[in-house]
């Protein structure tokens, strides 16, 4: 009997830290092994949710389903497929919203996604959105109860000219329908707590859910600072420049674990963890998280 997921948004009703891991739908097969053991092992910390990514252009939109459903009926876990504007008209994500409901998902991450790699413009679909906004009021109107995610810069999107104008922008897709927001990872809790006091002042009350790496190497955090504009703070960059990958890895923990303590003090409405499909870090950090 197929299983159906319940709508994520409920589970920030309680006031507890909302918990959950995000994964990718592998592209070999020993990817495919790899997120499976994965989710093995992280069935015994009980993420509330996890979520599972769209490649760019819809470029692996099977597979979010076919894996989106694997970590749902095998490891019973409630899955936040992903899902974007980029290459898609409004029949073909009208199609998507279906099957995803018809599969039993009732949540829904909408992002305007990036376009393929190799190109630098965003040009939506001549008869798709143009932005997530478009997107989230679409499927608010036709599934008016999924649960519904979208995603948050605390550091700005790199489009906008300000982080004032990225919010005003947030606000539109909290207006369109949009239940919680999932933030782009940061490494400077400080950028968040900023970010989280802007969105209240223009009038977001949504929970904000802090979005984690931990890094694993120098070279990493350069390659996310690179594609993110992600700031990295000079200590981090610092301890990661003389690590060797085994190090880098801890350094990277011990870095997220003092994020973790400082965020839960702060009363964060959720943690998201973005793994990379590998579950030692998730491990060590749901302890902190469940604490």
């Amino acid at each position: 009997m197929q299983k159906t997921n319940r709508n994520i948004a409920a589970k920030f009703a309680n006031g507890e830290t909302v918990f959950s891991v995000e994964f990718f739908p592998p592209k070999t097969e020993e990817g495919a092994r790899q997120i499976l053991r994965t989710a093995n092992k992280l069935r015994s910390v009980s993420p509330d949710y996890v979520s599972i990514t769209y490649g760019a252009g819809g470029s692996t939109r099977e597979r979010t389903i076919e894996y989106g459903e694997l970590l749902r009926e095998i490891f019973n876990f409630e899955v936040l497929p992903h899902l974007t504007c980029f290459g898609h008209s409004k029949d073909e994500i009208l199609a998507m919203l279906k099957r995803f409901d018809a599969s039993g998902f009732r949540n829904v991450m909408a992002l305007r996604g990036d376009p393929p790699k190799g190109e630098s413009v965003f040009v939506p679909h001549p008869d798709g959105f143009a932005h997530a906004s478009d997107l989230i009021a679409f499927t608010r109107k036709n599934f008016p109860n999924f649960g519904i995610g979208c995603a948050g810069y605390p550091e700005k999107h790199p489009e906008s000219a300000t982080l004032d104008e990225d919010i005003a922008n947030l606000k539109k897709k909290i207006d369109a329908g949009a239940d919680f927001i999932v933030t782009q990872l940061f490494f400077d809790n400080s950028h968040f707590f900023k970010f989280v006091e802007k969105c209240r002042a223009c009038g977001i009350d949504n929970p904000i859910i802090a979005g984690l790496l931990p890094a694993l190497s120098y070279k990493q955090v350069l390659n996310f600072k690179a594609m993110c504009s992600t700031d990295i703070p000079l200590q981090l960059l610092q301890k990661l420049e003389k690590s060797d990958e085994q190090d880098g890895a801890k350094i990277g923990l011990e870095w997220a674990h003092g994020q973790i303590d400082e965020l839960k003090k702060s009363k964060v409405a959720g943690i998201h963890l973005y793994i990379l499909n590998r579950a030692e870090s998730a491990l060590e950090l749901a302890k902190v998280i469940r604490q």
